[in-house]
């Protein structure tokens, strides 16, 4: 059996070029999302994640959506004395060819008023929008309740 070794380059060079131009398109990667399942009666959880930026200039995630929570909101954990606070923020930067990694303790989003229990294997629809306008939609799957963040107090001023 022959093999048109010109047939098989020009396949190659095809699918490495598609396979560039779709990763150029938003030059965003969202690494190892997840959500928290929800235990018995609770009404939050939080999503987390890496985002890689491998643009030339920073981006700045400005807001989220899902239609599993009545609200999702950009949040960080402040240290104010010997207790750690979540706080809203209105938005996280990304820098150009930089990563933010979104983790308990630290940046993450935040789900409030979960409309019904988040279970271990179901993945929920997440938007993501950026100061420039552009939306992401990505699946983040839901997987047991990790400990990082179970000590931490949340700040009830939600805007």
């Amino acid at each position: 059996m022959k093999i048109n070794l010109l047939s098989l380059a020009g396949v190659t060079l095809t699918s490495l070029l598609l396979s560039a131009s779709a990763f150029a398109h938003d030059g965003l990667k969202y690494d190892n999302p997840y959500a928290r399942a929800t235990p018995p009666n609770a009404v939050n959880s939080a999503i987390f994640m890496t985002i890689e930026n491998h643009q030339d200039h920073e981006r700045n995630l400005i807001s989220v959506s899902t239609n599993i929570a009545e609200k999702a909101e950009l949040h960080t954990v402040e240290k104010s004395g010997d207790v750690m606070k979540m706080r809203q923020v209105k938005s996280i930067t990304l820098p150009a060819h930089g990563q933010v990694e979104l983790k308990p303790g630290s940046f993450h989003i935040m789900l409030l008023n979960v409309k019904q229990p988040l279970v271990e294997g179901q993945t929920i629809p997440v938007t993501l929008t950026y100061a420039n306008g552009d939306t992401e939609n990505i699946t983040v799957p839901v997987q047991k309740i990790m400990t990082g963040m179970t000590s931490m107090a949340h700040n009830d001023e939600h805007k």
